[in-house]
């Protein structure tokens, strides 16, 4: 790509973070993770990215076949970017990179992580051994941002949007469920702040699998 540095050099990873590694390449591969968005979504997903940076990763990406953009039919007809297949292919990297970076030595940010950030962070904080046997689907309502979370066979799936049937929900803010994903707290603690509904046996097994680090 002529927009982007390369290392010049042909091992595979070397190739690999010529594609993805400028800065703010992988986050806004995050931020498309379970589902299209309109340039102002990756705005407000990526507020410390410049517009002149975020609109030059864009075109690198697309560029390199990681992402792609389209427009909408009826009635939004608006612009999104979604990642190719190619592209979904970086999720289980991103995955265990969330993984590692939680045992950095580095002193974790205290802000509240943006609704994408959260959802891979579910599964970066998942024991899959914890539920077996659970078949599940479950709704995520983080107020402006709604997620459908799929259990089966041991894997979590999540994709953005409302699912058609749940079997339980959790309806908070992100400060909140962040506490739960990442902070370990339980919902009893939590209060008032977390409303769940439905079948709370299976959303008990569900969170009982996310480990803090």
């Amino acid at each position: 790509m002529t927009t982007v540095r390369s290392y010049g050099d042909p091992c595979a990873a070397a190739r690999a973070l010529d594609v993805i590694g400028e800065r703010w390449a992988l986050m806004i591969v995050r931020e498309l993770l379970f589902g299209p968005k309109r340039y102002s979504d990756l705005q407000a997903g990526l507020p410390n990215a410049s517009p002149t940076v975020l609109s030059q990763r864009l075109r690198d990406l697309e560029e390199g076949e990681v992402i792609l953009r389209r427009k909408l039919g009826p009635p939004t007809r608006a612009w999104v970017y979604e990642l190719t297949e190619w592209g979904h292919q970086l999720e289980p990297i991103l995955v265990h990179l969330g993984r590692w970076g939680s045992r950095s030595p580095a002193k974790p940010a205290t802000k509240t992580l943006s609704t994408d950030s959260l959802m891979l962070a579910m599964k970066s904080h998942l024991e899959p051994a914890r539920m077996e046997g659970l078949d599940a689907t479950f709704m995520i309502d983080l107020g402006e941002d709604l997620f459908t979370v799929r259990v089966m066979d041991g894997e979590l799936t999540i994709q953005r949007g409302e699912p058609t049937r749940w079997d339980a929900a959790i309806r908070t803010d992100t400060a909140t469920f962040q506490a739960l994903v990442i902070g370990g707290r339980s919902t009893s603690e939590l209060g008032a702040r977390l409303e769940t509904t439905g079948d709370r046996k299976a959303l008990r097994r569900m969170l009982d699998a996310l480990v803090a680090s």
